[in-house]
């Protein structure tokens, strides 16, 4: 125990927790997007049960390490382009993605077009299998990320349990926030069409830098956050032109 209670260590705990969080961003956007479908009463509770199983599968995997190094081999090629078990994870993961980002946005657009919007029809059940099924994509980022920052198991399994815990406690607020704005929910579909395509480019081998994708999308999220906060500004303005003259 003494031997991991060193500088080295603790730095790498922290750098790795840091980078966990980072990483779990999209997954707490994703969790935010499919428990949106869900009745209120229910959304704590998927969202409590889909990060726990975010944090089990990553514990998992990282036991599981000699088969996670065992999915960059070789399965198949196809036009002399070898594919892997891990490609085709990712491949299968973005392709779901995208489709799902892109279904969001034809339904809630097709909603407001017809002043008719829909209620949640998710079941609890199917919308912990779309969270288990993505966080599978999620979690081998996440687990490779460990490995190649930290030498310890303990070290690793600590970064990720307080990453987890730090994403458990934002979670709620994001999820609140991307419901109370539909710009932002919008917004957060696109970037995961995005984090999609980024997935798919990998598995055929077309690497796209992480901090590309991530100032992207904050850089994204602050010009709408900036119209926010405009609006909300000039709304009374709006308001009090539109009142008829003469009007208490």
């Amino acid at each position: 125990m003494t031997e991991l209670l060193t500088a080295e260590n603790g730095i790498a705990f922290l750098t790795l927790a840091a980078l966990e969080i980072v990483l779990g961003i999209d997954n707490v956007v994703f969790l935010s997007i499919l428990v949106g479908r869900l009745p209120e009463a229910r959304r704590g509770s998927a969202r409590r049960v889909g990060l726990l199983l975010a944090m089990l599968m990553r514990i998992g995997l990282l036991f599981a390490i000699a088969w996670i190094m065992r999915l960059s081999a070789p399965l198949f090629e196809v036009l002399e382009r070898p594919f892997s078990g891990r490609d085709l994870i990712l491949l299968g993961g973005g392709l779901f993605l995208i489709a799902k980002a892109t279904w969001e946005i034809h339904d809630k657009l097709e909603g407001a077009a017809h002043d008719a919007p829909r209620k949640a029809t998710a079941t609890f059940g199917m919308v912990i299998a779309q969270i288990v099924a993505v966080d599978l994509v999620f979690s081998l980022d996440s687990v490779i990320t460990a490995v190649g920052m930290a030498k310890h198991l303990s070290i690793m399994i600590a970064a990720v349990v307080v990453a987890v815990a730090a994403m458990m406690v934002f979670a709620k607020a994001v999820g609140e926030f991307v419901d109370q704005h539909p710009t932002i929910k919008i917004l957060a579909l696109a970037f995961l069409i995005l984090i999609g395509v980024m997935l798919v480019a990998e598995a055929l081998g077309q690497h796209i830098g992480k901090g590309t994708i991530y100032f992207a999308m904050a850089f994204s999220l602050g010009v709408e956050l900036l119209n926010l906060r405009l609006r909300a500004k000039t709304a009374p303005v709006r308001l009090r032109r539109a009142k008829p003259e003469g009007s208490a």
